[in-house]
């Protein structure tokens, strides 16, 4: 499906909108300028009339209209387009000018007719009512060409009656306004031209940060997503919109570095208990062994499958736990409670490592009871694995107002400040030579560490919309889940 460009689409646009105001301001300008010249035609019109119906009331009779044509056509002179002509009640002509401009059914032998049934619609202005261009009407003459004129009656100083015909052709008049809207029409397609062709200039030009960015973005490969978009030469409407990308970029960047490494560290983490079953199998079948040679190494092997199942059985919750629809089974139970069974789960464990479990506290929560288990389950044979004989453990579970936290603390050597943040990430050890110590017995299962415990408790606690972090210092080291209250 072929789309418009967005260059296009904004040129027409633009083009568009200039045609709409050319045509808007060409017909006010129309307009106006078409009312101007008849308000300045219709005043000539009046002043005309006024002036000639005056000079006509100076004279006696009739005769000497007639007698004083010559001065009362002066009104009129000077202006090919005004003509005049004045008729008698009875229809004679007296005088007459420019008799062209008269209506279509006038001549010099009918005079009548110039203000007879041609004219209807004209009404004379009464000799005792002031002249306005409110009785100025518009009719045509013999060959169709607009006429604008006024009838008015002059009383003379006989009594009798003469009407006064002013008028003016208008064909001039019609002639300018046609010539003005012919070059308003040729002005406005040339306007629009030019503006869709500037418009197109311009808005391709405004364009081309996005055509950068688009560039810019293409650039980034797997091996470069360190890459960023520059925002020196980006206009302010669009730093948001690069901002994002950029920040985009870079959690895209952080995701990569974290997965290679978390492949690296999976990769390194299983080639040792895979070297360890290897070099135990070789050795073993070096030379025929006893019995209980054989049943030892079996032993071992069993070990070493038991923590590669492990570690590949935390690798794959950690996969479906970043999944978004990763299902949590979230209830309502006693923390302090549960604690109990956690603890008393590793009682044999503790006992072995010659440490003390306690559980304090009390409040109630909302999680799901199997991650909240398996948390605290992973921080409790963290702190076995790490405390000193006949050191002590203790559990603990309150709540305030706005969340619930629950504290794992353990005597021990303090953690360095430079690990504190890293211990949660995946196959991050303090101690690297710790992590091939691995319990014998039941304490192998509940503490061997595959350096995914850590990990896994920051998952669960992303997952309830809680968080986890670890305080140490001389007197102990402490990991304090908290969670939001349900």
């Amino acid at each position: 499906m072929h789309r418009r460009s967005l260059t296009a689409t904004l040129s027409l646009a633009f083009g568009g909108t200039t045609l709409a105001v050319f045509a808007l301001v060409g017909s006010f300008v129309y307009v106006a300028l078409d009312h101007q010249i008849k308000a300045q035609d219709d005043l000539d019109i009046v002043l005309a009339a006024r002036h000639a119906r005056r000079l006509a009331e100076e004279l006696d009779t009739l005769r000497g209209v007639r007698e004083h044509g010559d001065r009362l056509m002066s009104t009129v002179l000077g202006n090919e387009a005004m003509s005049m002509e004045v008729v008698d009640q009875q229809g004679n002509v007296l005088i007459s000018h420019n008799l062209a401009n008269a209506p279509a059914d006038s001549t010099a032998s009918d005079a009548s007719a110039a203000l007879g049934e041609p004219l209807p619609h004209v009404v004379p202005v009464p000799s005792a009512a002031r002249i306005t261009d409110a009785s100025i009407a518009d009719w045509r003459d013999r060959a169709g060409a607009p006429i604008r004129g006024i009838v008015a009656e002059a009383k003379l100083h006989n009594g009798d009656v003469a009407n006064l015909l002013i008028a003016r052709n208008m064909t001039d008049r019609w002639e300018l306004l046609d010539r003005y809207r012919d070059q308003l029409h040729t002005a406005g397609a040339a306007g629009v031209a030019l503006a869709l062709l500037l418009g197109y200039l311009l808005i391709r030009a405004a364009l081309r940060p996005v055509r950068d960015i688009a560039t810019s973005a293409g650039s980034v490969t797997v091996d470069r997503l360190h890459t960023r978009i520059s925002v020196e030469r980006v206009p302010r409407e669009l730093e948001t919109l690069v901002a994002s990308l950029n920040a985009m970029l870079e959690r895209m960047d952080y995701g990569f570095q974290r997965q290679s490494r978390f492949t690296a560290d999976l990769a390194h983490d299983m080639r040792t208990p895979l070297g360890n079953l290897r070099g135990a199998t070789e050795v073993a079948l070096a030379r025929p062994r006893s019995r209980e040679e054989y049943e030892a190494l079996l032993a071992s092997n069993l070990e070493e499958c038991d923590r590669l199942s492990r570690m590949i059985e935390s690798v794959l919750f950690l996969a479906r736990a970043e999944h978004p629809q990763f299902v949590k089974h979230m209830r309502s139970f006693d923390a302090a409670q549960e604690l109990t069974r956690v603890a008393e789960y590793f009682e044999g464990v503790a006992d072995e490592a010659n440490v003390t479990v306690g559980v304090t506290g009390h409040a109630t929560l909302t999680a799901d009871l199997e991650l909240f288990r398996r948390a605290v389950s992973n921080l409790l044979a963290n702190a076995i694995r790490y405390t000193p004989p006949r050191g002590r453990i203790t559990l603990d579970a309150h709540a305030d107002e706005q969340d619930v936290q629950i504290v794992v603390a353990n005597d021990g050597e303090p953690i360095a400040p430079e690990h504190i943040e890293r211990i949660f990430d995946r196959f991050y050890r303090v101690d690297p030579s710790r992590s091939s110590l691995r319990p014998s017995g039941a304490a192998s299962e509940a503490t061997g560490s595959t350096g995914l415990g850590l990990a896994i408790v920051r998952t669960i606690m992303e997952l309830h919309n809680g968080s986890v972090r670890a305080m140490s210092d001389a007197s102990g080291t402490r990991f304090i889940l908290t969670f939001p209250r349900g």
